[in-house]
């Protein structure tokens, strides 16, 4: 089994005549976290975005858990990857039917099991299991945040891109997230955040507002 969870290669992409990428090259190791940083527009969440198969590159490539990624190959790896987007859209309904309706994916079913850990992931997140019953429309920005990454770690994927994540919490919250996160060794995180307690959270911190070329990550 490859211990790389992500490689990127020569990775390069245009977008709107701008250059994101030029010989971007990254690499995650099995375990490792791995936090971007960097202005506003120099395509970090694009890079994520490219990893989930969403934005094909101009050039280079993007290998997971050793296989490559193309258009075909991102359907089966996607069900090992989760995404958590800074303002995570929850649709409408209670909490707890959302919860359904992710675990009635064909890619989830079997999973069914997991469920009981959610008790207990909403506790570690500082949140009470009664917001279950709550209304998504209802929840603040930072329980949104925290349901979405609830999601994600219960169905225990093996690669999590976090966006900005704890961007809406306050510093208590964000300190039980970092615990929470931090105590996952087995999980390989790529994450984007500028705040010191991510910074510092990381095995490596990659500068994507640096100068194009190599920005590598990990063994």
């Amino acid at each position: 089994m490859t211990q790389t969870a992500l490689k990127i290669q020569h990775l390069e992409l245009t977008l709107g005549g701008q250059i994101l990428f030029q010989d971007l090259n990254l690499k995650l190791g099995r375990g490792e976290k791995i936090t971007l940083s960097g202005p506003s527009g120099c395509g970090k969440s694009t890079l994520m975005r490219c990893i989930l198969g969403f934005v094909p590159p101009d050039g280079g490539s993007i290998e997971v858990f050793g296989e490559n990624l193309t258009p075909v190959s991102a359907w089966g790896l996607r069900p090992r990857i989760a995404y958590v987007p800074q303002e995570p859209e929850l649709g409408s309904g209670k909490v707890h039917t959302l919860v359904d309706k992710v675990f009635a994916y064909r890619s989830n079913r079997h999973m069914q099991g997991r469920r009981e850990r959610i008790p207990e992931l909403l506790e570690r997140l500082l949140l009470p299991t009664s917001i279950l019953d709550k209304y998504t429309t209802d929840l603040s920005g930072g329980e949104k945040q925290r349901i979405a990454l609830m999601l994600a770690l219960v169905l225990e994927r093996e690669l999590i891109l976090l966006d900005e994540v704890t961007s809406a919490l306050d510093k208590n919250a964000k300190e039980a997230v970092m615990q929470l996160l931090g105590a996952m060794e087995s999980v390989s995180m790529l994450g984007i955040a500028h705040d010191r307690e991510w910074l510092d959270f990381a095995d490596q911190v990659v500068d994507m507002g640096a100068a194009p070329g190599i920005k590598e990550g990990g063994a």
